[in-house]
């Protein structure tokens, strides 16, 4: 089953669900970016719906592992307008997915919705320093054991690679640039070795990382959000100085 194919039989189980009240159901994340191979991460999924209550969070709780079983996240429910009213807090995530998103069913919500360029930024400053805090406390709690340093990575992926679209974007990127591209101009935006940065991408398609690797790994991934951090840095500089 394909993650299209996963994200529409979800859509079919939420319509049962939901019926009228059901606006939308779209594929965001690692499947909505542009990846050159096959993405072998679970399958992240919005509904929006006019309503949400608990009887349909049961509804949904019953019909889980089905969707687990499907390579399915669990899907993100909420209301449409609770979306759009949450756009200044949480401008990093939603922005994400709004630039990056597959309908599956219903009307494309987002027609006319942006982030604020100052929420962007503002949120990509505080997303770099906070990825930076969890690389940290994640490596002290592996306790040097490869396989829990190897996790760590893996969950970090995704996260990070909708962090380096953000960042790419607010320093004058295209949106929708493969790994390769994304990895070119963050390394003349903010001088990363590009070679490095690609490898960090692919991981969000891999979603597989040997032990081994990983300990070889972890210490220029650091540095990389640390460099990250020192151009942020320079940006309150500039602004200083303007």
């Amino acid at each position: 089953m394909t993650a299209l194919q996963a994200a529409a039989s979800l859509a079919d189980d939420l319509a049962a669900i939901f019926g009228s009240r059901l606006r939308a159901v779209l594929v965001y994340g690692t499947h909505a970016r542009p990846h050159p191979r096959e993405v072998k991460a679970p399958v992240q999924t919005l509904a929006l719906v006019e309503r949400l209550d608990y009887a349909d969070l049961a509804a949904g709780a019953d019909r889980s592992a089905a969707w687990h079983s499907r390579g399915l996240d669990m899907p993100l429910l909420m209301p449409a307008r609770e979306f759009a009213r949450s756009l200044d807090a949480f401008p990093l995530e939603y922005g994400d997915i709004i630039a990056h998103h597959i309908l599956v069913a219903g009307a494309d919500p987002f027609t006319g919705m942006a982030v604020a360029e100052e929420d962007m930024r503002r949120a990509c400053e505080v997303k770099v320093r906070s990825h930076a805090i969890h690389l940290r406390e994640g490596f002290l709690l592996a306790g040097q054991r490869p396989r829990a340093i190897a996790e760590l990575i893996l969950a970090s992926a995704t996260p990070f690679a909708s962090l380096m679209q953000t960042f790419a974007h607010v320093t004058g990127a295209p949106r929708q640039l493969p790994p390769d591209a994304l990895a070119a101009h963050l390394g003349r935006a903010a001088g990363l070795d590009t070679t490095l940065v690609a490898r960090l991408l692919r991981l969000e398609e891999d979603h597989a990382l040997d032990p081994s690797e990983a300990v070889q790994l972890y210490p220029p991934y650091l540095d990389v959000v640390e460099h990250l951090i020192a151009a942020i840095d320079a940006w309150s500089t500039e602004g200083s100085r303007a």
